[in-house]
């Protein structure tokens, strides 16, 4: 049913493995991030963060596959979003929005909020400025990332999400660290990962998620879980609180 070579979007792009250190982050956050690197597997960029090698990006070639017909069979995506901690003010981040399918979704859920699409390739830029003008979607606001940031205001945003994304972040550490800043005291991170202790999940497994792992690395960032769900056919549903 799913396709093992997995096309799809991503927030994160191919790029020298040069770590950036963060700068003045929260002094409960993690102040000196170590990547390292091996090498690469078929699926994967070599890089290695808290012993996990950070998975190859597909991209815009993926559009189709995102907009496919049967992805709210395959996913429930109407459930995943029933779930989410919204309210008609809400404002939320969609990290790796790709073509927008959880971004304009979203939006009708928050009115009188807002939606950030956030992306680093332009040709999905393009494609969420355009799909926005069709749709007319006043409240979605279309922001050009980088590898390390998603360029939003400080404490600005309620909820930041990660559809099958946050695994090919080429620098999760300093992603999460922009996040954190992003957020609001109480605003929450949730990932959607493919769960990778269930091998009957038809998805290269450098494009699963385990619990532990995404805890572990969450937690280096000054993140807590706040829910953990499995209600979702095939993804975990992981949804974060800053620490303090």
């Amino acid at each position: 049913m799913f396709k093992k070579t997995l096309i799809k979007t991503a927030f994160a792009l191919p790029f020298l493995f040069t770590v950036i250190s963060a700068c003045s982050q929260p002094k409960t956050l993690q102040q000196n991030p170590v990547y390292q690197s091996r090498l690469a597997t078929a699926d994967g960029t070599g890089k290695i963060y808290f012993g996990r090698e950070i998975a190859t990006v597909m991209g815009a070639a993926g559009a189709d596959w995102l907009e496919r017909n049967n992805r709210q069979q395959e996913e429930n995506t109407a459930l995943a979003i029933s779930k989410m901690p919204l309210t008609a003010n809400s404002v939320v981040a969609d990290i790796g929005a790709g073509t927008g399918y959880y971004t304009f979704r979203i939006a009708k859920k928050v009115p009188q909020g807002k939606v950030y699409a956030v992306e680093v390739q332009q040709e999905f830029i393009n494609y969420l400025n355009q799909k926005k003008k069709e749709l007319g979607q006043q409240n979605v606001q279309v922001i050009k990332g980088s590898q390390t940031s998603p360029n939003l205001p400080d404490a600005s945003i309620d909820l930041a999400i990660m559809v099958d994304v946050y695994h090919e972040l080429l620098y999760p550490h300093e992603v999460l660290q922009a996040l954190y800043k992003a957020l609001k005291p109480r605003g929450k991170l949730l990932l959607l990962e493919f769960r990778a202790e269930d091998p009957a999940i038809e998805i290269k497994e450098l494009h699963k998620m385990s619990v532990s792992q995404a805890n572990k690395e969450l937690a280096a960032n000054g993140f807590k879980p706040d829910q953990r769900s499995e209600f979702l056919p095939i993804q975990h549903f992981l949804l974060y609180r800053k620490a303090d």
